[in-house]
């Protein structure tokens, strides 16, 4: 019972081990409260939390009445809005709720047709020369090299590390790719893969490619890149914005907000779809006190628990929701007590103090002794009953949250398939190797979804020079994950290495200004919810 016990409190955060890194008093990372009030103000303007203006006065009293407001509007909104919400029922025995399943809107015969003319218009090509053309284009190989951060000694660097990407991006074993690539050895690809490529550069390579993609005019018809949807991985735009090797048994919500927090690209969302897994309390708290709206697709309303304002607090439809009166109340007494540490926590993560991933490994479950587990636990009850009171009331935000992340696992099935080697098995029992796995796929992934992103522009533009009307609407349902066009297997020809392609062309003359009103429409009937 005692070994029991003090597992349980290193795991919570409630007992520290001298000289441990991953049992360490987390708490002494953070920064003072001196040095916190002096980044406050810029801080709280910089992430959403008040106006410019508001930042004197924002302290324990604005927090707490800024939460309150936030809770006790929206669930006004959703009670006002009950009776003409038809895609809503909530058993008033029960109080769960139930949603009628959405109809996805037929594909416009216009779409079907454009889909059927791209697909039959995709040039064939090999995934090796993919790799080498984005490698011409966006140079993100130039990333790459020895640890010293010297040129490296490579006869043809660009060449080497398009095949090095190709190899570990495949999943293929160094010494099973050599015998399907001329001109190259087990040992030479290994040797490279290890002294040249680290996570940070891998990281820098993926970027690269991001900021590549977010030019394109066509990727303004997949989105804007203000939103990303998780397993952590996938943005708006169907491109990958970071991965990570989560351990088993790990909430992946504990790595969204820290892959966020680390995107050195020029795309930075605001807004955060995860699926089920993303809904940990304290995650919504941290998500919301550094900037981020974290809205998660729900799959199953049973254990659900929605909190009320104040034990008073009765609702003409919606009551059933919150369960008995008088239960289920937050406690807004505990975080205006514990407003200065929570705002030490956020501003320490936001300047890199401690990782997010720490911390919430630490708050992710119920620590009896730590004040600020519960003060983020409360806080999170705040976030997250607003959520799920927006997602309840607002049919066309169930709808965007679904379409994310059903790209994300397109993007995962897409991934897969060009991660085709050991049968998508990463063999590696080191974390840090499994992570370079995931990050070499990403980066593969990444050249791929440019590439074809690049096709389809140019098929767009010989259509429009043959006289066919393009809508934006058509061509938003048209997904870069295509594969029947690239070839996979057999002989791995380097012939393509040596060849410079001619420079791709971004633009795109179709309007996508209808698809942005659009969304500003629908954004705007959300917030009238």
């Amino acid at each position: 019972m005692v070994f029991t016990a003090l597992a349980e409190e290193l795991r919570t955060g409630d007992v520290a081990v001298v000289g441990s890194e991953e049992y360490a008093d987390w708490s002494q990372q953070l920064l003072a409260w001196e040095a916190v009030q002096e980044k406050l103000g810029a801080y709280l303007v910089e992430v959403g939390l008040c106006e410019e203006g508001e930042a004197a006065g924002f302290d324990a009293k604005f927090f707490r009445r800024q939460l309150e407001d936030r809770l006790r509007d929206a669930a006004a909104a959703a009670d006002a809005g009950y009776p003409d919400n038809e895609g809503l029922v909530i058993d008033t025995e029960t109080g769960i709720p139930s949603l009628k399943a959405h109809r996805a809107d037929a594909q416009r015969p216009s779409a079907k047709r454009l889909e059927e003319e791209i697909k039959a218009r995709m040039p064939e090509r090999s995934l090796m020369g993919i790799v080498a053309r984005t490698a011409y284009w966006v140079e993100w190989w130039r990333r790459f090299g020895p640890a010293s951060g010297n040129e490296p000694k490579l006869q043809d660097p660009l060449g080497r590390y398009v095949i090095t990407t190709f190899v570990k991006g495949t999943n293929m074993g160094p010494y099973e790719a050599a015998r399907h690539i001329p001109g190259v050895s087990g040992h030479e690809l290994a040797y490279v893969a290890n002294r040249h490529f680290s996570l940070v550069l891998l990281n820098e390579a993926i970027a690269d490619l991001v900021n590549a993609h977010a030019h394109l005019d066509i990727s303004q018809a997949w989105g804007d890149g203000t939103t990303v949807a998780a397993d952590g991985t996938h943005m708006d735009t169907y491109i990958a914005l970071f991965t990570h090797f989560i351990p088993c048994g790990v909430w992946e919500a504990v790595y969204i907000i820290e892959g966020l927090l680390k995107n050195t690209s020029e795309v930075q969302p605001a807004t955060v779809h995860a699926d089920t897994q993303g809904q940990s309390q304290p995650v919504f708290a941290l998500a919301h006190l550094l900037g981020f709206d974290l809205m998660p697709r729900i799959r199953n309303w049973k254990g659900m628990t929605f909190y009320r304002p104040s034990k008073q607090t009765e609702y003409v439809h919606i009551d059933a929701l919150f369960g008995e009166v008088g239960k289920n109340v937050i406690d807004f007494d505990l975080i205006e007590s514990q407003f200065r540490h929570l705002m030490r926590v956020a501003v320490s993560v936001q300047e890199g103090a401690i990782s997010s991933s720490t911390l919430l490994k630490r708050l992710r479950s119920g620590s009896k002794k730590n004040a600020t587990y519960a003060a983020f636990r409360e806080v999170g009850r705040v976030i997250r009953t607003v959520q799920l009171l927006r997602y309840l009331a607002d049919a066309p935000l169930r709808r965007r949250v679904t379409a994310a992340t059903n790209k994300v696992e397109s993007f995962n099935r897409f991934s897969q398939w060009i991660g085709f080697g050991n049968r998508g098995i990463i063999a590696d029992n080191d974390p840090v190797e499994q992570e370079k796995a995931m990050k070499f796929n990403a980066l593969l992934t990444n050249a791929v979804i440019f590439h074809n992103a690049l096709d389809i522009a140019e098929i767009v533009r010989q259509l429009l020079e043959e006289g066919w009307t393009i809508e934006p609407e058509d061509l938003a349902h048209i997904s870069p994950y295509l594969t029947e066009h690239i070839n996979r297997f057999g002989e791995y020809s380097t012939h393509e290495l040596a060849i410079r392609p001619d420079a791709y062309d971004p633009k795109l003359d179709v309007d996508f200004t209808p698809l942005r009103e659009q969304d500003l429409t629908t954004a705007g009937l959300s917030q009238a919810a």
